[in-house]
């Protein structure tokens, strides 16, 4: 099994930022900067064409940190910030640089590439939860939550189908195509994100996916706007939603 290698380290308005490598994989893991108590981890999963440090993931890191005390982890996806491409990756980019300068539909091609995606890296994902939880600010005992919209659900439906140590996650912003059947595996507390107006996603298949989920407890949060402009204040809402189901008040904001 791999431990975590740390490769750098940095620290911020509170929030401690360290580099590290699980074997071939790179990621990222944010800690309180008070000290090494033990604290939930939430894993985040990054959208398409992005990584693990894109602003959108650095903002919601902090966020969890300084508002619940959590340790906060993500890791590129296959292909994605310091991995190398494939060329399936190249192949699978190509196609979908081509439809969307023809105008036709970006969606199968999307589909069908994150299923692919999901494959390698769901093991990826337990790999490295397996190492973080050998850290003693982590421990093997503690709730596990998994926070990813866009490709970050693509990937997120089958790891948290697969995976019994989350317990709770925030997921949205994708084709109910390819994790309809996979969805109805999970029956943990479910958060999920729907942008009403989105230009790719067709509303009826985002609400198809919100209902194939099996749990007792999921909450759907629509909001007005194209697929890149999820409001920010979901974010505060996910930080609520962990801290009532990982076990942390959330602090007031300064």
């Amino acid at each position: 099994m791999h431990s975590v290698d740390f490769t750098a380290e940095s620290s911020s308005n509170g929030v401690v930022e360290r580099d590290f490598t699980v074997g071939k994989v790179t990621g990222v893991l944010w800690s309180p900067a008070s000290g090494s108590d033990r604290a939930p981890l939430v894993l985040m999963g990054h959208g398409g064409g992005t990584h693990k440090k894109w602003p959108g993931m650095v903002g919601r890191a902090h966020r969890l940190v300084t508002g619940c005390g959590f340790h906060v982890a993500t890791i590129d996806a296959p292909g994605h910030g310091g991995r190398p491409r494939t060329a399936h990756d190249e192949q699978e980019i190509a196609a979908l640089y081509q439809a969307r300068a023809a105008g036709e539909p970006e969606g199968p091609i999307v589909v069908r590439y994150n299923a692919h995606l999901a494959e390698c890296a769901v093991p990826e994902w337990q790999a490295t939860l397996d190492a973080l939880q050998e850290l003693p600010e982590i421990g093997a005992e503690g709730p596990v939550g998994y926070f990813g919209l866009n490709m970050g659900t693509a990937i997120g439906v089958p790891l948290t189908a697969t995976e019994p140590r989350i317990t709770a996650a925030v997921l949205g912003v994708f084709w109910h195509e390819s994790l309809a059947e996979t969805a109805q595996q999970i029956t943990i507390p479910i958060e999920f994100v729907l942008q009403w107006d989105d230009e790719h996603i067709p509303r009826q298949s985002a609400l198809a996916l919100f209902d194939a989920f099996a749990s007792k407890e999921k909450a759907l949060h629509t909001n007005a706007g194209k697929h890149k402009e999820v409001p920010r204040f979901e974010a505060d809402s996910a930080v609520r939603f962990f801290a009532r189901h990982l076990g942390r008040a959330v602090a007031s904001p300064a």
